[in-house]
């Protein structure tokens, strides 16, 4: 029997396979339900497992991300167009908050940029290589974070992605990047979806497949992810549900099936729950109040940790 694979934060074995998800039923699903065409990133693989870290960490093996057609196709479906242009996500609020007037602020995977609105008080760029490219101004690059590091390591207060980390193979390589970005003393601060959570309770939920999301995030991977790059005292708490995402919330409670052990599965049963979830959650999210905070996990997990500040000692001497 194959070995399990290793967790792509801390490289331990992982301790159980959630299961086995064939390619070809989540590249049906991909190219019914959003019309995009994941077989290239597919390619070679029959079936993917799902895996539980020793951190609670879920990853996916192998860890294909989607290509550049992938995304194309994706980023034009309307649903998630909105979604991505919306402003209003709890974990933006927060994350605006350990920024200062005239803070040099980078966020990494910036799609829209909506992040920017809460931050007027800063001097934002966004980079995105697969998205910001055709939709920026002067406020984006569509550029990787490695190649921007070549003239700007150190130069930012802090350093944020929403969203980000589940969609790369190499987190904890994104995440050291991240590290080298931000000044000493200044903040890196991370959104990223969770388990257990409504997204996990929902029969296929798509987004939260290969080749989108390849990791789901608890607390104590993120504080090993940052533990890993050099970071300290990270804190991570839950995201509150905003009007843009309650959806997801209500279409968990709405389905008639329920995840726990398995989350994708070719059963008529499942893909009339997931319809009757959808209904459902489209009527309450229109009608009914936000959840309150800490009624469920939230709609994601953040997390801010520091990079920590040059030691006077070490540095010698002033001239």
């Amino acid at each position: 029997m194959p070995s399990p694979p290793l967790c792509p934060v801390t490289g331990a074995p992982a301790v159980r396979r959630v299961q086995w998800v064939e390619a070809r039923l989540l590249a049906a699903l991909w190219r019914i339900v959003y019309r995009v065409d994941a077989r290239p990133s597919f390619r070679g693989v029959e079936r993917f497992g799902l895996w539980e870290s020793p951190t609670g960490l879920y990853f996916f093996d192998p860890m294909r991300e989607g290509d550049a057609g992938f995304y194309a196709g994706f980023y034009r479906n309307r649903f998630m167009r909105r979604y991505l242009r919306q402003s209003d996500r709890d974990e933006f609020r927060v994350a605006a908050g350990h920024v200062r007037p005239g803070d040099r602020v980078l966020d990494v995977g910036c799609g829209f940029g909506a992040f920017r609105h809460h931050v007027p008080q800063a001097e934002y760029l966004g980079l995105d290589p697969h998205f910001a490219g055709g939709e920026a101004r002067a406020w984006a690059r569509a550029e990787p974070l490695g190649e921007h590091l070549a003239a700007h390591a150190g130069r930012y207060d802090v350093v944020c992605a929403f969203q980000v980390l589940e969609h790369v193979a190499d987190p904890a390589g994104l995440m050291a990047e991240m590290a080298r970005a931000v000044r000493p003393g200044g903040k890196v601060v991370v959104g990223v979806p969770h388990v257990p959570s409504a997204q996990g309770r929902i029969p296929n939920w798509l987004t939260n497949a290969v080749p989108h999301h390849l990791t789901w995030w608890t607390a104590p991977a993120l504080e090993a992810l940052a533990r890993r790059a050099g970071l300290v005292d990270p804190a991570v708490g839950a995201s509150a549900w905003s009007r843009g995402d309650v959806f997801v919330h209500w279409m968990a409670r709405c389905s008639p099936v329920r995840c726990r052990d398995a989350h994708y599965r070719h059963a008529w049963s499942w893909y009339a729950a997931g319809l009757l979830g959808a209904l459902g959650g489209g009527l309450a999210s229109l009608v009914l109040p936000l959840p309150e905070p800490g009624s469920d996990e939230g709609v994601a997990l953040l997390m801010v940790a520091t990079r920590p500040p040059l030691d006077p000692a070490a540095a010698g001497p002033a001239a």
